[in-house]
């Protein structure tokens, strides 16, 4: 296969690159300016000779979207509109390259995330009925009003099949979730947020590079793709474990008016959350690397 990857330089686009160089993949990341020492065996162009001549990569199969900027700030109107911006104008970006090849990929793969469901908490110790890809998009914060528009943007580019990735808490320890939700519990500070009831839809690295692989290679595969491990947690399950896992007491309650003192509007990254089934790739046979968390939790403190 010969694939683009935009955003391919960040800490999943990273893994993936990896993953399919590995495998004998061409790979041709897509970035802003070509790095001083660039990976072994990976190829680079910038998004302006790549938009200048989308054919300099030959003919392509496959593209992956994880462009965006980071959702990790405080959510300043500024910092709103460039986390909306960067996502659609990738989008448009990509839409064009592929509208003046010759012979277009036959699959996107674009992230999203599963914030698009909008919040679900637990009660009494049990779940909700967790979201799978048939649930409707609800907008209730930024988040979700940013992956309804990001989602819409990826299906303008006119590819056959269409994979849209809705990540959950990305676990690894080169970035996504898991240092910042990490941090606390290891300065021994470790407790619930807010109520401790909203979901927590995690998944390890190594099964979000997965389900793409899966993505790309299964041509039945399209539309909607929940990328979050079977196992489901509130974030109260979430802290009891890491705690244990790390060998750290589990005590501290931040109360939700603190964090949304601190954080503003962001705080709904901490304080909302959703309990979200990976049905599609369960049904094409995906097996989860990691489906417990507690599993999950000690692989990363194994690889430290």
């Amino acid at each position: 296969m010969r694939a683009v990857l935009c955003g391919g330089t960040g800490f999943i686009g990273s893994a993936l690159a990896e993953a399919l160089s590995a495998r004998g993949d061409e790979v041709w990341i897509i970035t802003r300016s070509k790095p001083a020492a660039p990976a072994a065996g990976l190829l680079y162009a910038t998004w302006d000779s790549w938009l200048a001549d989308p054919g300099l990569t030959g003919p392509l199969d496959a593209i992956v979207n994880l462009s965006g900027a980071t959702i990790g700030r405080r959510w300043t109107p500024k910092s709103k509109a460039l986390i909306l911006s960067s996502r659609i104008q990738a989008a448009g970006r990509i839409a064009d390259a592929v509208a003046r090849m010759q012979s277009p990929p036959s699959v996107l793969v674009n992230a999203s995330a599963i914030s698009l469901y909008g919040h679900s908490e637990s009660s009494g110790g049990r779940y909700p009925m967790p979201f799978d890809e048939s649930a409707p998009p609800r907008t209730e914060d930024f988040l979700s009003e940013t992956i309804v528009q990001w989602e819409a943007a990826a299906d303008r580019i006119p590819i056959e099949r269409i994979v849209k990735l809705r990540i959950g808490l990305a676990l690894g320890n080169g970035g996504g979730s898991y240092p910042l939700l990490s941090l606390p519990t290891k300065l021994f500070a470790g407790g619930r947020l807010g109520s401790g009831r909203q979901g927590m839809p995690w998944i390890h690295i190594d099964d979000i590079v997965g389900l793409i692989l899966l993505s790309l290679d299964i041509d039945a595969i399209s539309g909607p793709v929940n990328a979050v491990a079977p196992d489901l947690v509130d974030n109260d399950a979430f802290g009891r474990t890491l705690a244990k896992v790390l060998g750290r007491p589990y005590w501290l309650h931040a109360p939700a008016w603190a964090i949304r003192a601190a954080l503003g509007e962001m705080s709904a990254l901490l304080l909302a959350g959703q309990f979200a089934i990976p049905r599609k790739a369960l049904a094409h046979g995906y097996v989860f690397r990691h489906p417990k968390l507690e599993g999950a939790l000690r692989d990363l403190k194994d690889r430290r």
